[in-house]
């Protein structure tokens, strides 16, 4: 018997000797049956037999020659209009640039006008005093502070220089015209994201917003570096620490309750007694959109459940805590008090409810201005027309039945999902202009790009001023208009 490899060895040899042969056929059959093909074609060819065959083929090439050549000349066409049309959009693009920047330029102009205007108004109104003061013998004047006028706060800058100064509270709290606000991702830290939209705008504002958490102790420096520069500052207070996630509304530590009993008193007590020590004016956002459900400060959720302990009326309770606690300290003499809710569009159906708002508000002894945050922002309901009314008005009739202070649209901002904003700004500031609209004393715009969720959706959206050209044109147009009332600063 044969060992299994020399089998293995036979078999092979033997499927190789077949393989080759079949091989060996194929390729004989192939050869022949290309000489039978090209015998074929030959013949079609030389024969006369062939002519119409060969009048076809010569038919077809002279129809498709000029095909090819017109084929060629419109790729040529295409290559030069693309040319153009890519010149034409960089002429275009430094166009509406040159347009921009003129148009920010006349913003600054109208502001550096006003700003003379008003500090001859001023002397004049000065002058007119030290005269009824000469007259009546009554010694020397004394001048209040108000918007662009001498000043009757002044505080420590922090390095032993030349004292910052500010405006009287009383005249902040009722100024002669409008703010304009802004925030940005540093302000009033660092101002270089602030002065470059200021200077795309030509306007400088007059009110910068932050955000501080109750982890930190007093900025003094954020408060004297604004009035350094003529700005109100407008600090959003957040009884939590200033890290916390904006998707959780739990924060144990800092429940309504604890407040209310006393947890954080000594932190209270201090940073009242630092808001002194600086001696100058700011406003304070404490616990915003208390009306929503996103937020450790709210009271529930919309359903009945507790949001991070809180019950029905604690949030009261905690604010006039937090508002006796400065007044014993002297600190209410320089801060003006902004309560602000959330607009009412999105949020559950309890609370838009009759008597849900009214009460959350701690009363006008405790408030100096109520306050709004309101975006165009998506999701955006079929309804929505992209309006001032529909995004405020709503609002603001719940406001205006709650009380008669001074409002201020404490954070706002405009989306470009969708391609609204522009037209949203126009409706805005003709919003603004609107008579009925008359107790609106300013707005702070939340110059910023952010991803957030709304309803469950993770978008980004860009609320910033200059996203978009258009964007920009609409709010210089929209804030350099007389009818709108805005103090204007020349930009730097």
């Amino acid at each position: 018997m044969s060992s299994p490899t020399s089998t293995l060895s036979s078999r092979a040899h033997s499927w190789w000797a077949q393989s080759k042969s079949r091989s060996q056929a194929t390729a004989a059959s192939f050869i022949a049956l290309a000489l039978v093909l090209v015998g074929i074609s030959t013949y079609v060819w030389v024969s006369p037999t062939g002519a119409p065959l060969r009048d076809a083929v010569a038919d077809a090439t002279q129809t498709i020659t000029p095909f090819a050549a017109q084929n060629a000349e419109l790729k040529r066409n295409l290559n030069r209009a693309t040319q153009t049309i890519a010149s034409q959009k960089g002429k275009l693009t430094a166009i509406q640039s040159q347009a921009l920047a003129a148009q920010a330029g006349s913003a600054k102009q109208l502001a550096a006008a006003q700003q003379k205007a008003l500090a001859a108004q001023n002397e004049v109104a000065s002058l007119k005093a030290q005269l009824a003061a000469a007259q009546a013998k009554a010694g020397s004047s004394s001048r209040a502070g108000a918007s662009g006028k001498p000043a009757s706060n002044s505080g420590s800058n922090g390095n032993g220089a030349t004292p910052v100064t500010a405006p009287a509270r009383a005249d902040l709290v009722n100024p002669s015209s409008r703010y304009f606000g802004m925030y940005t991702d540093q302000a009033p830290f660092n101002w270089a994201t602030f002065d470059s939209t200021s200077s795309k705008i030509g306007v400088s504002p007059n009110l910068v917003g932050y955000f501080q958490g109750w982890d930190q102790t007093f900025r003094g420096d954020a408060v004297t570096r604004a009035w350094k520069q003529g700005r109100m500052p407008m600090m959003t207070w957040e009884s939590r620490p200033i890290t916390s996630s904006n998707d959780s509304n739990v924060a144990p530590d800092y429940s309504l309750p604890k407040i209310i009993g006393g947890d954080f008193d000594a932190y209270l007590h201090q940073y009242a007694k630092d808001i002194v020590a600086t001696g100058l004016p700011l406003a304070l956002r404490l616990d915003h959109e208390m009306n929503g459900i996103w937020y450790p400060w709210s009271e529930n959720d919309g359903a009945g459940k507790s949001i991070n302990g809180n019950s029905q009326g604690d949030y009261v309770k905690m604010w006039r805590h937090v508002h006796d606690i400065f007044q014993q300290e002297g600190a209410n003499d320089l801060v003006v008090w902004v309560w602000a809710p959330n607009i009412v569009n999105n949020l559950p159906a309890s609370h838009k409810a009759a008597g849900y708002l009214e009460n959350l508000y701690p009363g006008d002894q405790y408030v100096d201005w109520v306050g709004l945050s309101g975006y165009l922002r998506p999701p955006f309901k079929p309804d929505n027309d992209f309006s001032f009314d529909y995004t405020f008005k709503p609002s603001l009739d719940k406001l205006r039945s709650i009380t008669k202070k001074p409002i201020i649209l404490a954070e706002v901002g405009a989306s470009e999902t969708e391609g609204h904003k522009a037209a949203w700004i126009t409706s805005f500031f003709n919003g603004l202009a609107k008579p009925e609209n008359a107790d609106i004393i300013g707005f702070s715009w939340f110059n910023l790009a952010v991803t957030s969720y709304v309803e469950g959706v993770r978008a980004t959206n860009d609320w910033r001023i200059d996203s978009r050209a258009d964007t920009l044109s609409a709010f210089i147009a929209g804030l350099t208009r007389p009818e709108d009332d805005f103090t204007l600063t020349p930009a730097p």
